[in-house]
């Protein structure tokens, strides 16, 4: 078996317009069509070949955290970015320097999903 990319990530989110309004107002994605399911959800394009696929009707408790169940975006200024979560608002934790060295911020969506905004060089 031959693995090309990364195709998508999946959220279950409790209220999809509110997660909607983050993920365009905050992260800046970029939505796209979406096929007719049966359930509430929106889809948003990442880069050139990657989704965000957000499922509706969560009603459990999100199990997230920094250093567990994550995702991470690629950003070109670990700075501007900083810069424009502190306009905006947005809480954040970092940036803090990886081992390896890589800039990373965290933050977290309204279902409390965390999402890593890394700098790589």
């Amino acid at each position: 078996m031959e693995i090309k990319a990364v195709n998508h990530v999946a959220l279950h989110v409790a209220d999809v317009r509110q997660s909607c309004d983050f993920y365009t107002g905050i992260l800046e994605l970029k939505p796209m069509p979406r096929p007719a399911f049966d359930f509430p959800g929106a889809w948003f394009r990442i880069g050139d070949s990657q989704e965000l696929h957000l499922i509706g009707h969560r009603r459990d408790t999100v199990q997230s955290h920094s250093r567990g169940t994550h995702f991470a975006l690629h950003i070109p200024d670990i700075r501007e970015a900083e810069k424009e979560l502190q306009r905006k608002g947005v809480p954040f934790h970092g940036p803090k320097l990886r081992p390896d060295g890589i800039w990373q911020i965290f933050i977290q969506d309204p279902d409390g999903h965390y999402i890593e905004l890394c700098e790589v060089k």
